[in-house]
């Protein structure tokens, strides 16, 4: 009896680690690592400190970092043709070189690099994310096809609210007393994670079930209250010091709620496990449950086999939305054009407010450590910002049938206003800021990968979205550099102010007030394109969008029911 009671334990296990919804599980806590992007504020301080960089120079950086963190192209097109361990190996591998260097740098245990060096180490390093990004993404949404949005927005949620998450870790592993610890930590954890759960990261299909949304629900849930428990976190180390012991006891719950997703996965796959042992043939029902589906035809593949004529004449022939494009086809589109014009302006924008919102707190006279809270609320926000609009918009368009452009359009609009905050600020005005900034930041980024998966097909989404997002750092780059930067630069010369071990150093409300001014118009009108979208796409999105999806099958019925009403309830008595 112990022998067997040994083996049923064993074989649950497998088949829990095995299963979707630890597959999700994976792809969130990996998806923490990617969150090191939205901390540039904090440690780019610590660069500007140490190598005596102007504004100009430091916002150089955060293009830098913007750059490495969408260039994905290289990415998607690997993807394509490797499984996914070449690319979690390639970006584990790549994050703890880029950022260990740069610890080595800031810490002096290296020669102090050039600037040039400088900018390509952060590159380098940022870069790291987009190879796990990839693999996670775009393997989830092929898990859920019909719940895009809904994954996309957990997964990239996490992104979100991995920023404060490392925070804590950072807090209770370093202490407070040396920022150039977080760049040390950056460079192990993301890496770390990847080795242990990457192989969970798979094509998992099986027969969908009425209880799916339910479960993406719960998830949701656990998650929200990780983020509001951090808030509230942060929120009391701005009032009071914690000791040591205090950081490692926030940091630990951290951990524990975050291992809540576990005991979901496990609850799901023991209801799986009875159903299976009370089918006819349980072991066939076991052995087809998580092996890899075959290739899933496409509209166009059900037709006549696709022969593969001269691409370029092809690339004007273009599909209807929804149906599988080529990448050039994709790239020539006016749809893509229209979401990438928006995404120069809006997601460029928002990545410049992100990344100047520490300097902004200490020109207005904020503490140190309340900018760190401010970086922390805007990945809490960011978050939330990101979870919500995956679900309202899945919601508003499958129940409403209102395009998916509509919601990013007013993503940006909320944007706007937060950045308006800092232009024109008042007292508290930029934790106000840091709340919409970080919020509506985190809302346009799920839909950006959701409208493009829609529009364009699924077929070659792994190069598509990676070349949609790759507008943003550009768009930063003018917005950040040329604008933010340079005016910061002519505030801190008009006052003459050059700080020893702080570079050029303007304080006031005039240091940022114009350029703030710039984004908030820059983010309106990417608004405003997106708006010209969604009438265009307004008769797509009245359709059934996931129609090619809703019936798929991979296990026949007569193999595996899935979460009969009837049988759960036996199950449960």
């Amino acid at each position: 009896m112990g022998n067997k009671g040994g083996s049923e334990a064993w074989a649950f296990i497998k088949q829990v680690v095995a299963g979707r919804w630890f597959s999700v599980f994976a792809g969130l806590i990996m998806m923490i690592g990617n969150g090191t992007t939205y901390v540039f504020p904090t440690y780019s301080k610590v660069i500007k400190t140490q190598f005596d960089y102007s504004q100009t120079q430091i916002n150089t950086l955060g293009f830098a970092k913007d750059l490495g963190s969408n260039i994905g192209i290289i990415a998607g097109l690997l993807a394509e043709v490797t499984p996914t361990w070449v690319l979690f190996i390639i970006g584990a591998f790549q994050n703890f070189t880029g950022f260990f260097l740069i610890w080595l740098s800031i810490t002096a245990r290296i020669a102090k690099p050039k600037f040039w060096q400088m900018f390509i180490l952060v590159c380098f390093a940022t870069n790291s994310s987009n190879w796990a990004n990839t693999a996670i993404m775009v393997t989830s949404v092929r898990n859920f096809p019909d719940r895009r949005g809904i994954i996309l927005g957990l997964l990239k949620g996490y992104v979100g609210i991995g920023g404060a998450i490392i925070s804590q870790l950072y807090l209770a592993i370093y202490g407070h007393n040396d920022p150039s610890n977080l760049v040390l930590l950056f460079a192990w954890l993301p890496s770390l994670l990847i080795l242990i759960l990457f192989p969970s990261i798979r094509p998992i299909r099986i027969r969908k079930h009425p209880d799916e949304l339910k479960v993406f629900y719960q998830l949701l849930y656990v998650s929200i209250l990780l983020a509001i428990f951090i808030l509230f976190l942060t929120i009391a180390q701005k009032q009071v010091v914690f000791s040591q012991a205090g950081y490692v006891g926030g940091a630990s719950f951290v951990v524990c709620l975050l291992c809540v997703p576990i005991l979901i996965a496990c609850r799901e796959e023991l209801l799986l496990y009875k159903l299976n042992k009370q089918t006819a043939a349980p072991s066939v029902a076991l052995s087809m449950l998580h092996q890899n589906p075959p290739t899933l035809p496409t509209s166009a593949d059900s037709e006549i086999p696709e022969i593969s004529p001269s691409c370029c004449p092809n690339i004007w022939n273009k599909p209807e939305r929804g149906e599988d494009f080529t990448i050039l086809q994709a790239v020539f589109s006016k749809d893509m054009a229209l979401i990438c014009l928006a995404t120069f302006s809006g997601c460029g924008s928002s990545l410049a407010a992100i990344d100047n919102l520490g300097q902004v707190g200490e020109s207005l006279g904020y503490s140190q450590r309340a900018i760190g809270i401010l970086v922390s609320w805007v990945s809490i926000f960011n978050f939330f910002g990101r979870v919500f609009s995956g679900f309202i918009s899945e919601t508003l368009m499958t129940k409403y049938k209102l395009p998916r452009p509509l919601t990013f359009a007013f993503a940006f609009l909320i944007t706007c206003v937060g950045q308006l905050f800092i232009a024109y600020p008042f007292p508290g005005s930029l934790y106000l800021a840091a709340i919409i900034i970080g919020f509506g930041f985190g809302a346009q980024n799920p839909m950006l990968f959701a409208v493009i998966s829609e529009m364009f097909g699924l077929k070659r989404y792994s190069t598509l979205f990676n070349c949609g997002q790759l507008a943003a750092p550009f768009g930063s780059y003018i917005l950040n550099v040329d604008v933010v930067g340079k005016l910061y630069d002519m505030e801190a010369l008009r006052e003459r102010k050059q700080i020893a071990g702080k570079g050029l150093t303007c304080t006031g409300a005039h240091c940022f007030g114009g350029s703030f001014t710039v984004l908030a118009a820059a983010t309106l009108f990417g608004a405003v394109v997106m708006f010209v979208l969604a009438y265009r796409t307004r008769e797509f999105y009245k359709r059934d969008v996931y129609k090619n999806f809703n019936e798929e099958i991979w296990i026949p019925q007569t193999e595996m029911e899935f979460y009969r009403l009837d049988n759960k309830k036996n199950i449960e008595d």
